[in-house]
């Protein structure tokens, strides 16, 4: 993942995208995009106003990037309550997970990114706190132990997930509101950038605006992290003002190229096609060939390249579209269609 870490399109968090937290919108009107979630989500924050009631458990999926921790924020926002923020990962013991539990008040919000890390013993201690909203703690070892149920006030867990299916049946059985955020259009990633580009007193007309869209993979994320490297250029090599020209010279600078592919994505798509002969090839030998991990092509490259059908997954391994070699440059091979499965 440390390769990983230093691609410009990551939309995994890097250490500089702190400052995106100055820009992340504090209500569902801001939020760009997602409307569909949106909808869902501002019954649900009306209907537990009225009735006076905490919000029910929701569990938010999909890429990395797209606004999971954002919405998480919204939501505790929109009900006037407080927020505690770890990951699945942070919570190694039950005991940590406890300690967090008994400090919350009455409607606060736990965001817990990455939840399908969570290990099986904290996640026992989770079940009766989200369905009952107590917590059951033992006390010494042997014939003498004794169990103790401490009540909690009514709080809301927010969970975050890239890997829905990891995420056990029964945790998700207890997430009353499930949604899944997908890439944005086009339109939604131009107001984006334009809504950023005020915040950070940048100027850019509207044909660099789309420009550092076009080329953001649908991400608010890479967005963002785009902007202002094409910001820094613009006011070393430029006039500070945002064009497309500009736009365009420094994200090729970046060998970001017009669809938002990297290195790493060409490279995955290089190693398809000259190595493998477009597929279908195995996702642990496209990995070994590049010295990759495979979740990271899997969770990170993929989706993206799925997106813009350069690839395709079938039972026998990876293949590699016509797409993909016009994209690149190359001819596709007679046989391709035949490789391909039948929709």
């Amino acid at each position: 993942m440390a390769e990983n870490d230093k691609r410009m399109v990551t939309p995994s968090r890097r250490s500089e995208d702190a400052p995106e937290a100055s820009i992340r919108p504090r209500s569902l009107d801001e939020m760009v995009n997602q409307e569909r979630v949106k909808e869902n989500l501002s019954i649900l924050i009306q209907a537990c106003k009225a009735r006076g009631d905490a919000l029910d458990h929701v569990l938010l999926y999909g890429p990395p990037g797209l606004g999971k921790t954002t919405l998480a924020h919204i939501l505790a926002n929109e009900m006037g309550v407080s927020i505690r923020v770890t990951s699945g990962p942070a919570v190694e013991r039950a005991g940590d997970l406890a300690a967090i539990l008994t400090n919350l008040q009455a409607g606060d919000v736990l965001f817990i990114d990455e939840i399908h890390r969570l290990s099986r013993p904290v996640e026992e201690i989770l079940y009766p706190a989200m369905e009952d909203f107590a917590l059951d703690i033992v006390l010494g070892k042997g014939p003498s132990a004794r169990s103790v149920r401490l009540r909690l006030p009514h709080f809301t867990i927010v969970g975050a997930t890239t890997r829905l299916a990891l995420v056990t049946a029964p945790l998700r059985s207890r997430f009353g509101a499930v949604h899944r955020l997908d890439f944005y259009g086009q339109l939604a990633m131009e107001a984006l950038v334009a809504r950023a580009a005020r915040i950070h007193d940048v100027e850019i007309d509207d044909d660099g605006r789309s420009e550092i869209a076009c080329r953001a993979r649908g991400t608010p994320r890479v967005a963002i992290r785009l902007l202002r490297r094409v910001r820094d250029f613009a006011e070393v090599r430029a006039d500070g003002r945002i064009t497309r020209a500009v736009a365009g010279e420094a994200l090729a600078l970046l060998e970001v190229d017009d669809l938002g592919l990297d290195d790493s994505d060409r490279r995955v798509l290089r190693t398809v096609i000259e190595k493998f002969n477009g597929g279908p090839v195995g996702l642990q030998t496209i990995a070994a060939s590049i010295s990759e991990e495979p979740d990271t092509i899997m969770d990170v490259v993929e989706p993206y390249l799925l997106q813009l059908g350069f690839i395709e997954r079938t039972s026998q391994g990876r293949l590699a579209t016509a797409r993909a070699y016009e994209h690149l440059g190359f001819e596709p091979p007679p046989n391709l269609q035949s490789r391909l499965p039948e929709l």
